[in-house]
């Protein structure tokens, strides 16, 4: 007999988290947004990033530390130790830096584009996880997922494209568009080390048997050195002078709230939840955010962009979609280790948390897109 779901107030407790997912996602890029351009002396995006590593790691350690006095009977802190330094963590190295990099350019980004034109390219994410995913692992993706992601390409491509036109054709950049120029460079690198890094933190995963918070804090103990190194190497100078919280407001730690709570939201959406209520969450979130930018920061929605909008919209679900008909496909005939490694495919099960032979929880990740990861990013 399967467990019924676990309810919050009578309501399952899936739809609670992915309630809960789509306002986070809409107010991380508000709140970042807003805490950039509401203050006249802007804080320093390395120290928020440091910031908000070190609210993940504390979170991720009690929990880790919790879950270990229960399973040893006592608070150990060795077997602590042990859970989050020993073993293979060191391969979690190369992902964390690569996520410390992209939540700095995260920042920059968002302070060069409105929100809703963020919100919206940043779905690239799940194009960049794709073919990394394709290329590293050699997954397999449906007629119907290549063309969700050449839908989403264009859709980008169309948010791009200015309103009125006849003023820049022809004349040099102005340096309103020479920042949303860097501001959409910073967009599509942080979209490629999402790509790259996610699908290397799936590759170290298959077949591991640490839980979910210990990889967690993993993670964000491993970000907590090169954001250091940010913070001491880029701002350095500037922070001796000006103190480490300089420029910050409620925005600034709403904005730092926001970003280490996502990754433990999603945590339990991936858990409890499937790729089709996620792809919707994220849609709806696109959407909340573009209205909120409107009331909020004055954008001017144009067709070009409410077209490119509404085609990431249906390619997030569509593809979304076709990843949870491929799982369900896939879990009607088991495939053994040895035989998804000979067809590339990776042994673990991939988007939710399965249990190995002994009953252990064995952790698994999404592949298509960022924040549907198993890290608190």
């Amino acid at each position: 007999m399967l467990a019924a779901d676990p309810l919050v107030l009578g309501v399952p407790l899936k739809y609670v988290s992915l309630l809960v997912l789509t306002v986070q996602n809409s107010m991380l890029v508000l709140v970042m947004r807003y805490s950039r351009v509401t203050s006249d002396t802007p804080f320093y995006a390395s120290t928020a990033v440091l910031m908000s590593e070190l609210t993940k790691f504390t979170i991720c350690f009690f929990i880790t530390a919790k879950t270990s006095a229960a399973e040893h009977k006592r608070l150990s802190v060795r077997h602590i130790c042990n859970d989050i330094l020993g073993g293979d963590s060191w391969k979690i190295l190369i992902p964390a830096g690569l996520y410390t990099i992209q939540n700095n350019l995260q920042y920059t980004a968002v302070t060069l584009l409105d929100a809703a034109t963020f919100q919206v390219t940043y779905q690239l994410k799940i194009l960049t996880t794709a073919l990394c995913a394709v290329m590293m692992l050699g997954t397999r993706l449906s007629t119907q997922q290549w063309l969700s992601l050449v839908a989403l390409t264009l859709g980008v491509i169309l948010v791009q494209i200015p309103a009125d036109r006849s003023n820049t054709a022809g004349s040099m950049l102005s340096a309103t568009d020479q920042s949303q120029l860097l501001g959409l460079m910073s967009v599509f690198v942080a979209c490629v080390l999402s790509g790259l890094a996610g699908v290397y933190f799936e590759k170290v995963l298959k077949g591991s048997r640490k839980s979910i918070w210990v990889r967690n804090a993993q993670l964000a103990l491993f970000s907590i050195m090169p954001a250091l190194f940010g913070v001491l190497i880029v701002d350095g100078p500037d922070i001796r002078q000006n103190g480490f919280f300089y420029g910050y407001t409620a925005w600034t730690w709403g904005a730092i709230a926001c970003q280490a709570m996502g990754g433990l939201i999603v945590s339990v959406v991936v858990k409890y939840a499937d790729n089709i209520l996620k792809g919707f969450a994220t849609s709806i979130s696109i959407i909340v955010s573009c209205v909120a930018s409107v009331w909020i920061f004055g954008f001017h929605i144009s067709p070009l962009f409410l077209a490119g909008a509404a085609l990431v919209i249906y390619a997030t679900y569509i593809y979304g979609r076709s990843e949870h008909r491929r799982k369900s496909a896939a879990e009607v005939l088991p495939v053994t280790a040895d035989d998804s490694e000979q067809h590339g495919q990776p042994a673990v099960a991939i988007g939710r948390q399965s249990q190995d032979d002994e009953g252990i929880p064995m952790v698994s990740i999404h592949g298509d897109a960022k924040d549907t990861e198993l890290k608190l990013q």
